[in-house]
C-alpha cells in the first residue's frame, strides 16, 4: 500500500491528462491544474484538445485553483521542460513542504543545463524530487493500454513509494535510485529520435536507422556516465526503452521532426510559433555543450545540433558522421 492519498498533476497537456487518469485508476485522490482558465473550463469531462475521445472520470477535480494544489500529498509535474522553472516557482507557495515533487518532462535546461530534479531542487528545497521517464503515449497510457516506466529517486524507498502511488494493472512503475541516469535517458532520447528522423526523411534505410539507435545508444551512455549515471540505467526503461519507442513510431514528435528536417524543411520553420513541441529540438544544444564540458565523444548529438542552430546542413552532417574515423565498437 501507498502512504500516498492525494495526487496533483501540474499541467493540464496530454501527458498531464494520462498521469491524472492513471493516478485515479490507482485508487487516489486527484487534482489536474492547468492555468489556463479557459482552457481549463473547456476541458470538462474530456481534454478535447489534446485526448479527445478519452472520458475524464468525475471523481478527478480539474482546476486553475494553484490553491487547491496545497493538499496533494505528491505532484506530478507535467509541463515542457523549458517550463519546468516556471511552475516550480509557482508552487513555491502552493504545496505542503516536504512532499515529493515529480518531474515528468524529458529535457535538460537550455542555459544552466540544469535536470529537472535539480531545478526542483533549486527552486524548492524542501521538496523530495523525483521523476517518472520511461516508453509511454499520452494516448495509449490514457486509454489503460499497458504501460511501464520507471520512476526515479535519490532514495529508493522514496521511488518505491511513488511507485505504488500510480501502480495499477495497466500501468506499471519500477522504481530506481539512479535519478542522473533515469533523467539524462529521457532526455537524450530525444534528440537521438530527431537523428532517427533525419535518416527516414533521407530514406536512408532500416539498416541506417538501426545502427543510429545502437550508437546513440552508446552515446547517451558515455554522456549519462560522464554526468554521474550508472551505465546499466541506459539499458532500462528510461534509455533503451524509451529510446526505441521515440525512435521507430511515426506517432513520435521528435521522430517527425527529424523526418521533417530529412525532407528539407528547415528547422526555424518547423520551431515558429504555433508548431507542436518537440523537446529534443530544445536539448540538442545543450547536451551537446554538455558532452563538449566533459570531452564525450556525442557525434550525433552534436551533429543534430548544428542542424537545428543552422550550423550544418543535412547532407553535411550525414557525411560527417559516416566518415569519422573507424575505430574499435567498444572504445
Amino acid at each position: 500500500m501507498s502512504d500516498i492519498d492525494h495526487v496533483a498533476i501540474v499541467g493540464a497537456g496530454a501527458f498531464g491528462t494520462a498521469l491524472a487518469l492513471v493516478a485515479d485508476k490507482a485508487g487516489r485522490n486527484v487534482t489536474l491544474w492547468g492555468r489556463n482558465a479557459g482552457a481549463i473550463d473547456a476541458i470538462g469531462r474530456e481534454n478535447v484538445a489534446y485526448l479527445p475521445g478519452v472520458e475524464i472520470p468525475a471523481s478527478i477535480e480539474v482546476t486553475p485553483d494553484p490553491a487547491r494544489l496545497t493538499r496533494a500529498d505528491m505532484l506530478l509535474l507535467a509541463v515542457p521542460a523549458q517550463a519546468t522553472r516556471a511552475a516550480a516557482t509557482l508552487l513555491a507557495g502552493e504545496r505542503r513542504p516536504g512532499i515529493p515533487v515529480v518531474a515528468c518532462a524529458k529535457g535538460i535546461e537550455r542555459g544552466t543545463g540544469r535536470l529537472q530534479s535539480e531545478i526542483i531542487s533549486d527552486l524548492l528545497p524542501e521538496a523530495r524530487p523525483a521523476a517518472l521517464s520511461g516508453p509511454g503515449f499520452a494516448e495509449e497510457i490514457a486509454r489503460g493500454q499497458p504501460t511501464a516506466v520507471t520512476i526515479a529517486a535519490a532514495d529508493v524507498s522514496l521511488a518505491h513509494m511513488l511507485s505504488a502511488a500510480l501502480a495499477s494493472d495497466s500501468f506499471r512503475p519500477y522504481a530506481s535510485d539512479d535519478l542522473v541516469g533515469v533523467e539524462l535517458g529521457g532526455a537524450i532520447k530525444n534528440v537521438l529520435a530527431i537523428a532517427a528522423g533525419v535518416v527516414a526523411g533521407r530514406a536512408l534505410g532500416e539498416s541506417a536507422r538501426a545502427a543510429l539507435i545502437a550508437r546513440g545508444l552508446a552515446e547517451m551512455t558515455r554522456l549519462g556516465v560522464a554526468l554521474g549515471a550508472r551505465a546499466e540505467t541506459f539499458m532500462g526503461l528510461s534509455g533503451l526503452g524509451d529510446l526505441v519507442l521515440t525512435a521507430t513510431s511515426r506517432r513520435s514528435r521528435n521522430l517527425q521532426f527529424g523526418m521533417a528536417l530529412g525532407e528539407g524543411r528547415p528547422a526555424a520553420e518547423l520551431l515558429a510559433a504555433g508548431m507542436p513541441l518537440v523537446e529534443g529540438a530544445h536539448t540538442a544544444r545543450i547536451a551537446a555543450e554538455l558532452a563538449a564540458q566533459r570531452r564525450v565523444e556525442a557525434p550525433i548529438v552534436t551533429a543534430i545540433a548544428a542542424i537545428i542552430d543552422g550550423g550544418l546542413s543535412v547532407d553535411q552532417a550525414i557525411e560527417g558522421l559516416v566518415n569519422r574515423p573507424l575505430k574499435a565498437e567498444n572504445a
